[in-house]
């Protein structure tokens, strides 16, 4: 744990991507397998499932410290993020001695079996535990616990790292780290390895990531060196067909459950292939919103009955492998083709994107601007001879959405945000007029600067009326304009609106809160 724990610090201490990968490099070099294959799970985003719940640490740190549970309140309404107060409140507890278990033996012995004990003997076990940790080592057991482990690298960097470890390719190390994966030694010693041979029938490969165009596309040379799509909103996927047929989601979580109706249709596609694609909620030959979608995201059960109610397709731009072969090498054109020759039922739950015919920029700028009608949000633009590649590379693939919806709305209350934030009050709700009245709107916390950021949050300090727990009711003065993406009716709010995707496009200095947007203004957007 304390290795771990170091290697923590030092890639949260910096801002330089190749200092973080300095010291995962390091790390892996040194590690034993059976440390470092937890090191990746935590580095590459995975988390365990909660063991602890946060009211339990609250109750336990209460407990060891004797401190009154408003001051941990308080404490908590600076620090922004419960393990930490926690960790910080618990500097209290002497320490005897120093905990070298390393951090394979503390999974494995001491906190994967806290599943089976009552409250009590997790209480009696993890306020031992307590005594013999250091600071920084509280903190990354109290976050482990709570399944809140988050470490400040990108997949991109922990491949990177892992590939410069092994000197291997980084295009090998991602592929092997795609799906589902146990941390074990022999897995970390396979995935470093030179000879291995993945048998895993059920692997996809990375995902290849569009960039947002934020130039001028004519800068991108002749219309016709590039394939232009709409750009679907659903769940980004690769159906993988080899033996059985496996959806996976970009965040690699194994999906196919969830629309059997898909994997019925894939069981028609010869072995050994794999597709890009989306899964779209899709009725009467058209997307419907992504609201209708997220209803079967979440549901485990009555899959049947939500699939009549929600119909999907498989809508697929890519083909990565073929006859068993990986063809990501080859140019886009080319993959393209085989792709359309494999999809042959235009009406069927499986169907191929359909490629948008322009003679200009203009033209296909206008279509564009056609987008939100059909249902999509902008268009897609990719590199004829552009190969497959992993992650978020510049220059081939070009996503150029639509402009977002916009309104001015109110702030109206403010609260900490997370992490290096959990000192500011950077969380943001925002509300519109209704009869005299604001009414939420939308929560949003992106798109100021750290100078704004910065004055918004004295004068929210000075400008407080009321305050619950970390959330403050400010006096409703400024006005922001705020983006977003979709809108749809909602029961749950109190709008009778959800908005999808708000952030901040700015600070509307010039305007008055009376000038703010209406809630009726807002309900025309959703014609």
């Amino acid at each position: 744990m304390k290795r771990f724990a170091a290697l923590y610090d030092a890639v949260d201490r910096t801002t330089s991507t190749n200092a973080k990968v300095a010291a995962m490099v390091q790390y892996f070099q040194s590690a034993p397998p059976e440390d470092a294959a937890w090191a990746v799970f935590f580095l590459t985003g995975r988390r365990l499932k909660r063991l602890v719940p946060y009211a339990a640490i609250r109750d336990w740190t209460l407990a060891a410290t004797g401190i009154d549970e408003w001051l941990l309140h308080e404490c908590y309404a600076v620090v922004g993020d419960g393990a930490e107060t926690a960790a910080l409140v618990l500097d209290q507890v002497a320490v005897e001695g120093q905990d070298d278990t390393s951090l394979a033996e503390w999974m494995q012995s001491r906190i994967l079996p806290l599943r089976e004990l009552n409250p009590a003997g997790q209480q009696l076990q993890v306020a031992t535990w307590w005594t013999t940790l250091d600071r920084l080592q509280r903190f990354m057991l109290l976050k482990i616990l709570t399944g809140e482990l988050r470490v400040g690298v990108s997949q991109t960097l922990v491949v990177r790292a892992l590939a410069q470890a092994a000197e291997l390719p980084a295009t090998t190390v991602a592929a092997r780290i795609m799906g589902e994966w146990t941390p074990t030694p022999d897995w970390f010693t396979g995935l470093l390895s030179h000879e291995r041979t993945d048998e895993d029938q059920s692997r996809p490969y990375p995902f290849f990531l569009a960039s947002p165009l934020d130039g001028s596309v004519e800068l991108l040379g002749p219309p016709g060196d590039w394939i232009v799509e709409w750009k679907w909103d659903g769940i980004r996927a690769q159906l993988v067909r080899r033996d059985a047929v496996h959806l996976w989601s970009r965040g690699e979580e194994l999906i196919t459950r969830r629309f059997p109706e898909i994997a019925a249709a894939a069981t028609r596609l010869p072995e050994g292939t794999v597709l890009d694609g989306e899964v779209l909620a899709f009725r009467d030959d058209r997307p419907m919103p992504f609201s209708a979608l997220q209803q079967r995201i979440g549901r485990q059960k009555q899959v049947a009955q939500m699939a009549r109610a929600v119909p999907v397709v498989f809508m697929t731009y890519d083909l990565l492998e073929h006859e068993g072969r990986d063809i990501r090498e080859r140019p886009l054109e080319e993959r393209r083709r085989i792709l359309e020759s494999l999809i042959e039922a235009p009406g069927g739950v499986m169907r191929t994107s359909t490629i948008v015919s322009a003679a200009s920029w203009d033209e296909l700028a206008t279509l564009r601007g056609e987008s939100r009608g059909l249902g999509v949000e902008g268009l897609m633009l990719k590199r004829r001879s552009s190969p497959y590649g992993v992650g978020r590379r510049r220059g081939d693939w070009w996503k150029w959405k639509i402009d977002p919806y916009t309104l001015d709305a109110v702030l109206i209350y403010a609260q900490p945000g997370s992490g290096r934030r959990a000192s500011l009050l950077t969380d943001y709700t925002f509300g519109v007029w209704d009869a005299g009245e604001l009414v939420p709107i939308a929560k949003a916390y992106s798109g100021l600067s750290n100078e704004e950021i910065g004055e918004m949050d004295r004068w929210i300090r000075r400008h407080t009326r009321e305050r619950f727990g970390p959330v403050r009711h400010v006096e409703p003065v400024q006005v922001f304009e705020l983006g977003f993406e979709a809108i749809a009716r909602s029961t749950r709010h109190r709008s009778g609106i959800a908005v999808r995707f708000p952030r901040m496009l700015r600070w509307r200095k010039d305007k008055t809160p009376e000038q703010a947007d209406t809630l009726d203004a807002v309900r025309k957007l959703l014609s």
